[in-house]
């Protein structure tokens, strides 16, 4: 058994990015950059106004002025303004020649046809300035960015209408279990939904990921053999739950040395998640995760999402918030690193009810995850503590 901190390292160190492809700026939200965006434009473009109003001289503002043109936005403008002048002008229009100010439209008075003057002391300059966001050249998002729709508005606004970005890694998806049937079926005495590989599902679509269902797999060396070269040969990672604990039908571990995986580890020092088990075998990778869906859950979030993000071009940076303690939580043993869900609420968090590995109710209104280190057996209400939100 290592350290959870062990096995992070091991995983992260076994991964590399995937191939690159060039999509759809309108397909890529969500997905990983793999290359620097670069402007090719400076942006704003010219010098634009940033209002409706007049555009003219700042020295002439207290003098009457002659409208001399009217500048819509998309127009070039025709005149130079000189002493005594102005152009109507529209938000986001070319500033003419000689103007070096912007008059809103709601501090003038038309005071005769084609004549206007300024009703305040004085005025804004109310122009922006060409270049002053971004400059032609200028790097605007970094390689490695998981895109957003503010990131999409940038992309377009520069020119980057096909960007590059690195392909999503497939993850194939088994379960394992002579006890499982499938949701719409109704189980016998004996038997169970299967409810992992949903929960997996959703967790890969929502990591970046693309999820591939391999179905249940029987605990026989036969079937777990023959699923598991289909899925290792036809993804970049394959996640199997279920098989990897120490029961008399926990065979994952010897049927992926069978296939020639390198085995870096079968158990951690974490709760839940134990028997968590972590294989390789060239540029494939392989994770065997518990069967209670609260461990299989938990191991997604803290070491399977990571090697995801990474596999995808990114890093992965959860979202990590310092709150007090609701109520106060107690553990009896603190040998291994304990991972319960909690909730927030009123700036404080706390833990939900929780019966085990098995308990995937308490994942229903759980915010976030708390992380107890070994030996700590009590967090007293109003101490600050981290949590990750999930």
């Amino acid at each position: 058994m290592i350290l959870f901190e062990e096995a992070y390292d091991i995983v992260m160190k076994q991964t590399s990015s995937l191939n690159t492809e060039q999509i759809s700026l309108v397909d890529s939200p969500g997905r990983i950059l793999a290359e620097d965006v670069v402007s090719d434009v400076d942006m704003p473009p010219f010098n634009k106004s940033a209002m409706d109003g007049y555009a003219c001289r700042l020295e002439d503002i207290k003098n009457e002025l002659e409208v001399i043109e009217t500048i819509a936005a998309g127009k070039i403008p025709v005149n130079t303004v000189g002493k005594g002048q102005c152009s109507k002008i529209m938000t986001g229009a070319m500033i003419p020649e000689g103007a070096d100010c912007v008059i809103m439209i709601e501090h003038t008075e038309e005071i005769a046809q084609n004549k206007i003057k300024l009703t305040k002391d004085d005025t804004r300059i109310n122009i922006a300035k060409k270049g002053e966001d971004i400059k032609s050249g200028d790097l605007v998002i970094g390689k490695g960015t998981k895109i957003k729709p503010q990131h999409v508005a940038v992309m377009a606004a520069v020119g980057c209408a096909s960007p590059l970005i690195v392909k999503k890694p497939t993850i194939g998806i088994i379960s394992t279990g002579n006890e499982l049937v499938e949701p719409q079926y109704k189980p016998e005495v004996s038997q169970i939904r299967n409810s992992n590989a949903y929960q997996l599902i959703a967790q890969v679509e929502k990591a970046g990921g693309q999820p591939n269902y391999y179905g249940i797999a029987e605990d026989t060396d036969k079937a777990l053999l023959k699923v598991i070269e289909k899925a290792s040969s036809e993804n970049d990672l394959t996640l199997l739950t279920g098989g990897v604990s120490m029961g008399d039908f926990d065979i994952v571990p010897k049927i992926l040395r069978q296939l020639g995986f390198e085995l870096l580890f079968e158990s951690i020092a974490v709760q839940p998640g134990k028997p968590t088990t972590f294989a390789v075998k060239k540029d494939k990778f392989c994770f065997g995760l518990p069967g209670n869906p609260v461990s299989s859950f938990m191991q997604f979030e803290t070491l399977v999402k990571p090697l995801i993000y990474k596999m995808s071009g990114g890093v992965y940076k959860p979202i990590v918030i310092s709150l007090p303690m609701g109520a106060e939580y107690k553990r009896k043993r603190s040998a291994r690193k304990s991972i319960i869900p909690v909730r927030i609420a009123d700036g404080q968090v706390f833990p939900l009810k929780y019966h085990g590995s098995a308990h995937i109710a308490s994942l229903v209104n759980a915010d976030a995850i708390l992380t107890i280190p070994i030996g700590k057996t009590l967090l007293e209400k109003g101490e600050i503590i981290d949590v990750r939100q999930i």
